[in-house]
């Protein structure tokens, strides 16, 4: 199937999932994670419709940038960002997903600064505490959410994460259902109730994520097809 066809297919998908917690597929942000795939990919992506393009590495990111590949959709960074390369970013994309420490934040107040502008981004939750992988421990969210409120060159827009690898049906819905918690948590406590976005959901999951309250998604495979990683 073309990439056009898997978006329509993957709408559908979206929709049918949305409408059984009472929203419709337009309530439902798709954001096609592009990583190992090249401009072309990416402006197929946009002609059929995509919300957003999500990009994993900064150097593939900054390369594609250069060819125009994203033009006519909005660029998130949805990868782990080391600190080193902030400033690569911070400007360059409309949303940073993947913030996961204090010291991440403080770099990218300072880059922002810099640049005279305020970087959206969402805070990462680690929800499954798995040691491999970045982002705030639950229990320290409402800890980091308060400090990000205080960064004048930042703006906190929702939450993110990217729960263990599954292989049981709809097994990280108590990981969706703990984030969405939380976002609901810190929105009432902290923000007033204008956080917008809960990212939770990729290609084998993303409908048990829409289920729990997610409303923006992150596909990959499912869109572009399987990446070769030998590259």
């Amino acid at each position: 199937m073309s990439i056009q066809e898997n978006i329509a297919e993957i709408r559908a998908r979206i929709d049918r999932a949305a409408r059984s917690t009472g929203r419709t597929g337009a309530d439902i942000t798709l954001v096609g994670a592009s990583k190992m795939n090249d401009a072309a990919a990416c402006q197929e992506a946009i002609a059929a419709g995509i919300d957003v393009l999500g990009e994993n590495r900064v150097q593939e990111m900054t390369e594609k940038l250069a060819q125009n590949a994203y033009d006519g959709a909005p660029l998130h960074f949805i990868g782990h960002l080391q600190r080193n390369k902030v400033k690569q970013v911070v400007g360059k994309v409309a949303l940073i997903q993947s913030v996961g420490s204090v010291e991440l934040l403080r770099e990218i107040e300072k880059a922002a600064a810099k640049l005279a502008l305020r970087q959206d981004i969402l805070l990462e939750v680690n929800i499954g505490g798995e040691e491999a992988k970045s982002g705030f421990a639950p229990e320290a969210l409402c800890e980091a959410a308060a400090l990000a409120r205080e960064l004048p060159h930042v703006r906190v827009r929702g939450v993110m994460a990217i729960p263990p690898i599954e292989r049981e049906p709809d097994g990280n819905v108590p990981y969706f259902r703990k984030l969405h918690a939380l976002f609901v948590d810190i929105n009432e406590k902290m923000y007033d109730n204008e956080l917008e976005y809960i990212s939770m959901g990729m290609s084998d999951d993303f409908e048990s994520a829409i289920r729990c309250g997610s409303n923006m998604v992150r596909v990959g495979t499912a869109i572009f097809g399987a990446r070769n990683y030998t590259k």
